[in-house]
């Protein structure tokens, strides 16, 4: 371990880490983290916006969607832009703004990062203590999941503004776009696809947009109030040893929860035609087993879209979840070099 000057007092910095293990080498480095998040984010946006105008580039407007290789715009299809009777695309340049209005973004965020990187303080802690954390202040910790757990809710409401007030989502089940005006409220019905009380394949059964978009005004509502509760509250002395408190802790919760997130996604979107409608993604699928797992349609020659995505969110889910092992055993003080715990290490005692 070794010290430097103007870090803050309790913070080290681990060597002998690789530039390729990414984010790993900055784990107690708050300011140079920040830059990369920040160009991450900016990473993210571009291939958004990227594939958006590459898949536009190469569309056909007389062949069905599903049948194209895509996977942006079947999205965008049915959030409604673009879409008329039959789910006939009408129009594409709305597709052509939301391309152009990401790349621009991702080069904001683009520029950010490469600021804090390379120009920003290495600490947040010695000029900006409002955004300064300790991995070990449970304190802090939960104020920053609060925060992102409002905003995770606010991204819910924005699904919920776009289907009652602004143009609406395409509906298989009419074939057209139509505002949703009345969202079911009923927690019997939200909650009973949860606990197996409504309809089968689990919350993938949902089969009209009322129950998709109530379901989203619940979700988004228990996200905020959760943001709120945490950020007002510190953890329950129970929790000190119920979890690890460390930066690699973190990122191990973060890619377990990303994994589960992704193999219920994949399941969803090989079953769903609500949400996919057929129009843009294909026909459902069914799980198959050969060496692997994977999902496929009845016509094995076909590819359509829902295939694409729904095998990409598997694969995506399963090394998330390589992942969230990986860091969790290190978390714990396993140390991979020697192949067994190290007590140096196991991190110390969280800060209740």
């Amino acid at each position: 371990m070794t010290t430097i000057t103007d870090r803050p007092q309790g913070i080290t910095e681990s060597t002998g880490i690789p530039w390729w293990s990414g984010n790993a080498r900055l784990k107690d480095m708050s300011g140079k983290l920040l830059g990369a998040h920040v160009a991450h984010g900016g990473l993210i946006v571009f291939w958004a916006g990227a594939i958006t105008l590459f898949e536009l580039s190469r569309f056909d407007i007389t062949q069905p969607m599903y049948e194209q290789g895509l996977i942006l715009l079947p999205h965008l299809a049915s959030l409604g832009w673009g879409v008329g009777a039959g789910g006939e695309i009408i129009s594409t340049y709305p597709y052509f703004v939301v391309g152009v209005l990401h790349l621009i973004s991702s080069a904001f965020l683009g520029f950010g990062g490469i600021y804090h990187s390379l120009f920003g303080v290495a600490y947040l802690e010695n000029k900006f203590s409002f955004f300064s954390y300790d991995w070990r202040d449970t304190n802090k910790m939960t104020t920053i999941i609060g925060i992102h757990l409002i905003l995770l809710g606010l991204g819910a409401f924005l699904l919920v503004a776009k289907a009652m007030f602004f143009g609406g989502l395409y509906d298989s089940a009419v074939e057209n776009v139509r505002i949703v005006s009345n969202p079911t409220l009923n927690p019997g019905i939200i909650f009973g696809y949860l606990f197996g009380g409504v309809g089968k394949n689990w919350i993938a059964g949902v089969d009209n947009l009322e129950d998709v978009i109530g379901g989203h005004i619940w979700i988004g509502a228990i996200l905020i109030a959760g943001g709120f509760w945490h950020i007002a509250t510190k953890p329950f002395s129970w929790t000190r040893n119920l979890f690890v408190w460390s930066g690699e802790a973190y990122l191990a919760y973060s890619l377990g929860a990303l994994a589960l997130m992704g193999f219920i996604a994949a399941y969803f979107c090989a079953v769903n035609t609500t949400v996919y409608p057929e129009v843009f993604y294909g026909s459902s699928l069914a799980i198959k087993l050969d060496i692997f797992p994977y999902f496929s349609s009845e016509n094995t020659d076909l590819l359509s879209s829902r295939t694409w995505l729904a095998n990409a969110h598997f694969w995506l889910a399963f090394f998330f979840l390589q992942g969230h092992i990986f860091h969790a055993l290190r978390a714990a003080g396993f140390d991979f070099g020697k192949g067994r715990v190290e007590a140096s290490l196991i991190p110390p005692e969280p800060n209740f």
